[in-house]
């Protein structure tokens, strides 16, 4: 087991490292005439931008002070993103790249010499002036012609137009080097552009979807009945007290019956954390606030973050159920828990409960639908996913979820993902905008 783990990282570190050499070969080996400081700081920057990141993650995971997890996270986390966005970009460009170079040479070398030629200058160069005349009878001066030099001179070809050196203003690239200019500038612009466009989509706060879910078993006096479902929260050294506060006001503000936390509400400890987390005490539901935990909480001290919760007014669902006015509301934990003795425990939830009621759980992971299906639940509420939250990630969370977002269907169970209001790592998201999802409940009796 330790050496297939240990090929497998080592193929991992092989993949990333070729992949960072080709990034820096793109952008600035084959962009530049040879060896020199704009080839330097292109190896730094990568290196030294990988060098944030792997300490970041490696900050938050080992509880290091916060104000160290703070400095290391922007910088760190955005490289990520970052580094996600050149690859992809400067491998669109080996697409563009050979159209480019069979632009028609004439054309190229038109747009150079009009680009060198002075402002006033005009279209031809003017005719030579006439010889002047020698009077008759006399003998024009003698030139004495010097002896030609028998050893052979090389001829030099400059790169650009005549008396251009390529030290000189004038010289201009050859074509190769023009492309490879052109196709670096626009994928970092691509991939600056792109990184920059999600992570303002985070931090300017989730915006809210509404879903109508109809249940069969849902009185007509529940018709109508909405529940704000937030999920992924990820409050941490990147997204703190003030991106707490916009998504406890985007919740209040659909002025829900019930609020639903579905679990990754942090990266970090209640004692770094704590002050971050304190606006969910303004959580305001005609029936409540539910929490229950997620992965990330089992990173971050689990048993201290269900009591924090507790006591800002949630009340935690720790395989627990609660029998509201016209359908059941349980909770399970995550599976994560497993490792410490917490995981789910589905017949403590809702082995004892009335089936003939509608019931909704809360799970954080979809991945706990086939349980909710095996126990009769008739809607489970969940998040984890983000949706992939960077894009092409999409492919990789919806190969390991059986629902990446949204409703779907299984038997008579009814599942609905939330792409989540944060963002885990970079903060920032790329195809998959986070939510607040208001479900509102519909009685097929209505």
């Amino acid at each position: 087991m330790v050496v297939v783990f240990a090929l497998v990282a080592l193929l991992a570190v092989s993949v990333l490292v070729a992949a960072n050499w080709y990034v820096w070969r793109r952008l600035f080996r084959d962009t530049t005439r040879g060896p020199g400081p704009v080839r330097r700081i292109g190896a730094v920057v990568i290196a030294g931008g990988w060098a944030l990141a792997v300490g970041a993650l490696v900050a938050e995971r080992t509880g290091a002070p916060f104000w160290l997890q703070r400095v290391l996270a922007w910088p760190g986390f955005l490289w990520l993103a970052l580094s996600i966005y050149l690859l992809l970009a400067v491998l669109a460009g080996e697409v563009v790249r050979p159209l480019l170079r069979r632009l028609p040479a004439r054309r190229a070398a038109a747009r150079v010499t009009e680009a060198v030629r002075p402002e006033n200058a005009p279209e031809e160069a003017p005719k030579p002036p006439a010889p002047e005349r020698i009077p008759a009878g006399t003998a024009p001066p003698r030139t004495p012609v010097p002896e030609p030099d028998p050893r052979p001179e090389a001829v030099p070809v400059p790169d650009g137009p005549p008396g251009a050196t390529p030290e000189s203003p004038l010289a201009v690239p050859s074509r190769r080097l023009f492309v490879s200019r052109v196709v670096a500038g626009a994928a970092a612009a691509a991939a600056v552009g792109t990184v920059g466009y999600g992570t303002y989509g985070v931090l300017s706060g989730p915006k809210v979807k509404r879903v109508t879910v109809p249940l069969a078993k849902l009185p007509r006096a529940a018709h109508g009945f909405r529940i704000a479902v937030v999920s992924d929260i990820h409050l941490g050294p990147v997204l703190g007290r003030g991106f707490a506060q916009k998504v406890v006001d985007t919740v209040n503000s659909t002025q829900p019956d019930l609020i639903a936390v579905v679990g990754d509400l942090v990266d970090g400890s209640v004692k770094d954390l704590g002050p971050a987390a304190a606006p969910l005490a303004q959580l305001k539901a005609r029936h409540g606030a539910y929490f229950v935990t997620g992965n990330h909480e089992y990173f971050s001290g689990a048993e201290q973050w269900v009591a924090e919760v507790r006591r800002l007014g949630l009340l935690p669902l720790e395989n627990a159920r609660t029998e509201l006015p016209h359908f059941d509301l349980a909770g399970v934990n995550d599976v994560a828990g497993e490792d410490e003795g917490q995981g789910p425990d589905y017949e403590k939830a809702l082995g004892d409960r009335d089936r003939s009621r509608a019931c909704v759980l809360l799970a954080h992971q979809p991945v706990q639908i086939h349980d909710a299906v095996d126990h009769g639940v008739d809607l489970q509420l969940s998040g984890h996913t983000h949706g992939g939250q960077l894009w092409p990630g999409n492919l990789i969370a919806g190969a390991a979820n059986p629902t990446l977002a949204g409703l779907e269907r299984y038997g008579d169970t009814q599942l609905y993902v939330s792409r989540g209001a944060g963002a885990w790592g970079p903060p920032t998201r790329v195809g998959a905008p986070s939510d607040i999802t208001v479900i509102e409940l519909a009685s097929r009796q209505a």
